[in-house]
């Protein structure tokens, strides 16, 4: 009897593997200039997308525009510390951080950081802001309850997204020489680093802190999987082109990379040490940035309409971006659908 009840309780359980994944929704935001980083609020229900200057938030259930945090000159990253009541978002251009109040928005004051500064995580286990900053090679860490200035970390080469471990330790991807640098968070300098190879120019960054991995999006078009605990690189996975953004979903146990070629790639973790990709979710070119719920299982992932470059302007930079439309950015929501 007993060994019935095992098998059918395992033929009830859904298979968490092999999701396929689509967008369900596209909420039109609008407004001008680029963007950079989001960073989902879900138990407020809520995004911060990074946008030239200033800091959008969004509603996540439907879009529409909850606010703007201000006076940014170069907008990329937000971070909330717990327990704080404040908010933080790098202002790259001017080498600062602008502390916000996490319900109104108001801008309580600006931190100096260094130069380029970009991502910014909270760490809960020191109870301290790190700004990771690219120019300036280092670490700008803060103390949010008064938002003060503790000190800049030397890293030893350009960082970019990283993750808190949650347990004093905090990597870091350094996108010059493709390695991930350990920070130890009470102690605020860099313990330990190794590489990335063959994966170059990583970026993004995603973490699963139950079994120690951790996975670093690579402009070489694959993702880098680490084990954290031994410093080591495991393998790496074919990705899309131009990624900037990556999570992990350690229910669905799937791993994301967001690319400006317009795919979402995902990968499922098989085993810790083994991996496959599920599929390329077609999203949109240029949405290289994305931010994940867990909670939820949705990824939200931007970008916008663009028209075509003048062919005058081809003439004399090949390179030049096309045009944003205005009033067409977007954020797409993409989740689970179902097993293949």
């Amino acid at each position: 009897m007993r060994r019935s009840i095992l098998l059918l309780s395992l033929f009830a359980v859904p298979s968490l593997s092999a999701q396929t994944y689509g967008i369900t929704h596209t909420y039109t935001v609008g407004g001008d200039g680029g963007w950079d980083y989001l960073v989902p609020d879900g138990p407020n229900h809520r995004i911060f997308i990074g946008r030239s200057n200033r800091v959008m938030v969004v509603d996540m259930n439907d879009g529409h525009l909850i606010g703007e945090i201000t006076g940014i000159n170069g907008a990329h990253g937000t971070a909330l510390a717990t327990g704080t009541g404040h908010g933080f978002a790098t202002s790259g251009n001017d080498s600062s951080v602008v502390m916000f109040d996490s319900k109104t928005f108001k801008t309580l004051g600006r931190i100096p950081a260094a130069e380029d500064a970009d991502a910014i995580i909270y760490d809960p286990a020191s109870k301290r802001v790190f700004t990771f900053n690219g120019d300036a090679n280092s670490s700008t860490v803060i103390e949010p309850s008064k938002g003060t200035l503790i000190t800049n970390i030397p890293l030893g080469g350009k960082p970019e997204y990283g993750q808190s471990a949650r347990d004093g330790m905090i990597y870091v991807n350094l996108t010059d020489s493709s390695q991930v640098a350990e920070i130890d968070a009470r102690n605020m300098r860099v313990t330990r680093r190794w590489s990335t190879a063959p994966c170059k120019n990583p970026v993004s960054m995603a973490i699963d802190t139950r079994r120690q991995r951790l996975f670093s999006g690579c402009r070489s078009g694959v993702m880098a999987i680490s084990d954290y605990k031994n410093g080591r690189l495991i393998t790496t996975i074919p990705i899309g082109n131009g990624v900037d953004g990556a999570g992990y979903d350690p229910v669905m146990r799937d791993a994301y990379a967001s690319n400006a070629d317009g795919t979402l790639t995902v990968i499922h973790q098989d085993t810790p040490d083994t991996y496959h990709v599920v599929e390329n979710v077609q999203t949109a070119q240029r949405a290289r940035n994305m931010g994940l719920d867990p909670a939820s299982h949705r990824l939200y992932v931007v970008s916008a309409k663009f028209g075509a470059v003048p062919a005058e302007s081809t003439a004399t930079n090949p390179r030049r971006r096309p045009p944003m439309l205005p009033g067409t950015f977007m954020v797409m929501v993409v989740e689970p659908l179902g097993s293949h």
